[in-house]
């Protein structure tokens, strides 16, 4: 079969290369110490649409630094006892999609929740107030201030945050959530999974935001990562700055947070994806200590995978 990274075998036992940063931990208990503080202001404001098993609310939060976070709500209708809750990310410049793909979840009696993350193509807010440049994207935006200021750090609070809302919801049962999403919303989904511990299952299909230096290295920042090739062009021509760049995005490198993760885990894996490079996805799979299975598509890119959305609704009928 044609090959576009490394074999299979070494794929399944790769570790990635990006830096972690020597304060990692510590960078990442001081960030959910300050989304703890905050006073997430719930408000839940009924939909325009609306089906006859379900409500479906827009919910609005404070996330940190301030700034209101968007995600749709769907609740199964007369549902009194605490049931399973699934918690969807999308993908990089998106939003939450339509209220209708959401639905098969809803039928079987499952609370969604489905959040646009903060200033991309939905409704979240982005407050900005970072120093230095941006160029173009969200990996690089706060590179240039101080590691708590990168906007990936509050993107992955906000998926945290969500879950923990969610979970204390009186109609869901805490103990049954599941977060799914892929590309960004797959990097997404692993971030959740590892700073809210109490997810139970976790769907991630082709993961974004894992191994920035691999991504580099194979000559694949272009694309979803091509702010990284257009930094360095505009601002460190000569990589004087290369080792401290990719250490800085270790903090949000989610290779680095999979251990973390306690959550029962499916991947989904295209071998030929070339905008999220097949080892930088085991990096970190290859890191996630909890049960996990890997299902992977031979001959696919980043791209519709036959037969995943069935897969995963599959997995999550086991919360």
């Amino acid at each position: 079969m044609p090959t576009l990274d490394l074999p299979l075998d070494e794929l399944k036992q790769y570790q990635g290369i990006n830096p972690r940063p020597d304060d990692f931990d510590a960078y990442w208990e001081r960030a959910l110490a300050e989304m703890q503080t905050v006073d997430p202001q719930i408000e839940l404001v009924p939909s325009e649409f609306q089906v006859p098993f379900a409500e479906c609310f827009h919910l609005y939060f404070t996330g940190v630094r301030g700034a209101r976070i968007h995600a749709k709500y769907i609740r199964p209708k007369g549902v009194q006892e605490p049931h399973p809750a699934i918690i969807m990310f999308h993908g990089y410049y998106m939003n939450s999609g339509d209220w209708a793909d959401k639905l098969a979840y809803a039928a079987m009696g499952y609370s969604v929740f489905a959040m646009d993350v903060r200033g991309q193509g939905g409704l979240s807010e982005d407050v900005g107030g970072v120093k230095g440049v941006t160029v173009k994207g969200h990996i690089i935006r706060g590179l240039d201030d101080e590691p708590d200021n990168l906007l990936y750090r509050h993107i992955f609070l906000d998926c945290a945050q969500l879950a923990g809302i969610a979970m204390n919801m009186p109609e869901v049962d805490a103990e049954r959530v599941g977060v799914i999403g892929w590309s960004q919303g797959g990097g997404l989904t692993i971030a959740c999974a590892a700073l809210e511990p109490r997810i139970k299952r976790a769907a991630p299909v082709y993961p974004f935001l894992s191994d920035y230096r691999r991504v580099w290295e194979m000559d694949l920042a272009k694309d979803a990562y091509d702010e990284l090739q257009l930094y360095f062009r505009h601002f460190d021509p000569c990589h004087e700055r290369e080792e401290e760049i990719f250490t800085k995005l270790g903090y949000i490198d989610v290779q680095h947070l999979a251990p973390r993760i306690q959550a029962e885990v499916l991947m989904g894996i295209g071998l030929m994806d070339t905008i999220c490079p097949p080892s930088t996805q085991f990096a970190a799979y290859n890191k996630i200590p909890s049960p996990k299975q890997t299902v992977i598509y031979p001959d696919y890119a980043h791209e519709h995978l036959p037969g995943m959305h069935d897969k995963i609704l599959q997995f999550m009928r086991g919360l």
